[in-house]
């Protein structure tokens, strides 16, 4: 197996040829012998604009073909790859840019409302040296920075920039990508290139990836999963990656139907706003055979939905974090109930156990990040002396190896003396029928510390009442568990991999 990006995209040239590698709709399909070629020159054009190996770049653009051909050339290139979250404001980007020190940034034309580049001037800090604009999604723009940036690949022979990705690493940094911040601020978790490699294809081996398979990457790229359960995963298996730039219902059923897409992950609001679309059956959906999904409470009822409605074979949950990408699987043969109740069993040569003082999952193994950039304090206090990874979530293990994750340590809070985990009572809302996603929280009380606060999304044409969510939590949980309050909403905050940012719901005024 090979075992730098590189190295994988040669590979994978050589092994799959004029299959499909990537197919962006209305914009262009490259074989894998067209991606390489085109990668080796996006990589000889930053080693002519003065990237040196170990030099950081910076990708903050919308799922897109020039987000693969920028990241996958700066790897080729020997550089360290620094996605940037598209959900990001300027003083935010700017943050982690800055703290990367990177040495060029590829960033999106103004999308959908947004002038990144005009954004990242505002906040007054100073740009990486080389600055490269690429196309807005769904252009075919061949003139502006991107071209002008590739036209320096003629200075540098081929020869050169092959020897370049041949002296990359196995150990040596791929990627440093920022936690997802739904607790404070994000951290640079540093992975090296086995590492992406190796949870790459443990998720491509259990999912049964292969080349007859076409991937809607609906996952940010910036994402971890995205980028290595996503990018490597198909560059590894020799399946399609079909980018979807930003997640449209009736877009994505369209690009379904006719691109034919066997493979969709995505978080349980993605499925729900599929199965609830009021068009969804005018698409030919009958292509799809994969979905995989966590990152918040799956339903049994949910997955039996899945399954029938949108005609997956198989669904699976996993669990992971930025600085383990994935951690654990189902497998395809599990049933419902162990698909619905846990996150399957350790992937990838990790090790699962729960700490027995506070039940916090902890994790070993080969794919446990490098640490935290520039962070030595935060990296002793998450990694300990023998190599274990506190993750900060809260679970249990049952005696087939199966991890189910309960809640988060921050997110407990103390009702009339008794530990109340937020994810037991979202656990129970999700099987209410009328109700489309729900999150707790504990607010302050005066007699009791704290007590619980749900916020509810209703499923689209269903009425569920304030009194009606209460009696159902009554009927089901200890009195101390039970929301004492109910908001309604339309929606709920969501980073990149589908988690509630709860910090935000706590700064909202009170209603």
């Amino acid at each position: 197996m090979e075992s730098t990006i590189p190295a994988a995209v040669a590979e994978a040239a050589g092994r799959h040829g004029s299959a499909p590698a990537l197919v962006e709709p209305g914009v262009g399909r490259w074989s894998f012998a067209e991606l390489h070629a085109e990668i080796r020159t996006v990589a000889r054009a930053f080693i002519s604009a003065g990237i040196n190996p170990g030099d950081r770049v910076a990708v903050w653009a919308p799922n897109t073909s020039y987000w693969m051909l920028a990241a996958l050339g700066a790897s080729c290139a020997g550089a360290t790859l620094v996605p940037v979250n598209t959900r990001y404001t300027g003083v935010e980007a700017a943050d982690v840019i800055g703290r990367s020190g990177a040495r060029a940034l590829v960033v999106s034309e103004p999308f959908l409302g947004t002038d990144r580049l005009a954004a990242l001037r505002t906040t007054g800090e100073a740009l990486p040296p080389l600055v490269v604009g690429v196309p807005a999604p769904a252009s075919t723009d061949q003139t502006g920075d991107w071209q002008a940036f590739l036209r320096r690949a003629d200075e540098v022979p081929e020869a050169d920039a092959d020897a370049r990705a041949a002296a990359v690493s196995p150990d040596d940094v791929s990627d440093i990508l920022f936690t997802s911040g739904t607790t404070g601020r994000s951290k640079g978790a540093m992975s090296a290139h086995r590492q992406a490699l190796g949870v790459a294809a443990a998720w491509a081996e259990v999912g049964g990836l292969s080349p007859a398979d076409r991937y809607l990457v609906v996952n940010p790229f910036f994402h971890s999963f995205g980028l290595k359960a996503g990018i490597l995963a198909c560059l590894q298996s020799g399946a399609t990656v079909v980018p979807l730039p930003v997640f449209d219902v009736r877009r994505a059923l369209e690009v379904i139907a006719t691109e034919a897409i066997t493979v969709l992950p995505g978080a349980p609001t993605l499925y729900i706003s599929l199965l609830d679309h009021h068009a969804r059956d005018a698409y030919d959906l009958s292509s799809l055979r994969l979905a995989v999904t966590g990152a918040a409470i799956v339903p049994a009822a949910l997955i039996e939905r899945i399954r029938q409605e949108l005609g997956f074979s198989t669904v699976l949950t996993a669990y992971g974090l930025t600085e383990a990408v994935v951690a654990t699987m189902c497998r395809p043969e599990d049933d419902v109930r162990t698909v619905a109740s846990t996150n399957g069993r350790a992937v990838a040569g990790m090790e699962v156990r729960i700490s027995e003082s506070d039940g916090e999952v902890l994790l070993r193994g080969p794919n446990v990040m490098l640490g935290y950039l520039d962070d030595p304090k935060a990296t002793a206090e998450t990694i300990d002396g023998d190599g274990w990874l506190h993750t900060g979530d809260v679970g249990r293990l049952d005696q087939h190896g199966n991890l189910t994750i309960t809640d988060r340590l921050k997110d407990m809070y103390i009702c009339g003396g008794f530990n109340v985990y937020p994810a037991e009572v979202e656990r129970v809302l999700a099987e209410m029928t009328g109700v489309s996603e729900a999150a707790v929280l504990g607010v302050p009380d005066r007699r009791l510390g704290e007590v619980g606060r749900a916020y509810v999304v209703p499923r689209p044409g269903h009425g569920v009442s304030v009194i009606e969510v209460i009696e159902f939590c009554r009927k089901r949980l200890a009195g101390y568990k039970v929301p004492r309050s109910v908001v309604m909403r339309r929606e709920l905050p969501h980073n990149a991999s589908g988690k509630v940012v709860k910090y935000q719901l706590r700064e909202e005024p009170v209603p």
